[in-house]
């Protein structure tokens, strides 16, 4: 068995490359990356074909997370048949997702803050705009580890 997670915001270079590279990080530290793949895009098309956003480089450095050959794609309607789970970073995203797939797609959309209900938080802040990378990384790490529990267990569950 297999499962494959995407990651979507805006402009796939700041909040989805990040959670994308702290999963993949997750899911290597779990012995699981011959059976979890990981991915992200954005909603957008400014960026494609770039590395993350600066702010997020140097973030993951810090961390030792790798995000060797990530560059920036804008998501497609294939990817509503090609993934278990797209995973949005806020409401907007999320409305875009569902809109762009349509009500075919095999695809589970969730938000990414629904992972994490105690924050009492709809959208990750997108710090493109806020600068606030460390917050966007605290909240990422927290609800990475919570899908990262919710996928084995549905990797356990056959």
């Amino acid at each position: 068995m297999s499962y494959t997670v995407l990651f979507v915001c805006l402009g796939n270079i700041c909040r989805s490359p990040m959670a994308e590279a702290v999963f993949r990080d997750l899911v290597v530290r779990e012995g699981l990356e011959n059976i979890v793949t990981v991915d992200s895009a954005g909603t957008g098309d400014w960026h494609i074909g770039h590395p993350p956003h600066e702010g997020t480089r140097k973030l993951l450095d810090r961390y030792s997370i790798s995000y060797k050959g990530m560059q920036a794609r804008q998501l497609a309607k294939e990817d509503g048949g090609s993934f278990d789970l797209i995973v949005a970073m806020d409401t907007k995203n999320e409305r875009d997702i569902r809109e762009k797939l349509g009500v075919s797609a095999r695809a589970e959309v969730i938000r990414f803050l629904s992972l994490l209900p105690e924050k009492g938080m709809e959208d990750v802040p997108d710090p493109y705009y806020s600068g606030n990378f460390d917050e966007v990384y605290e909240l990422v790490k927290e609800g990475c580890e919570k899908l990262l529990e919710q996928v084995k267990r549905r990797l356990s569950d056959g």
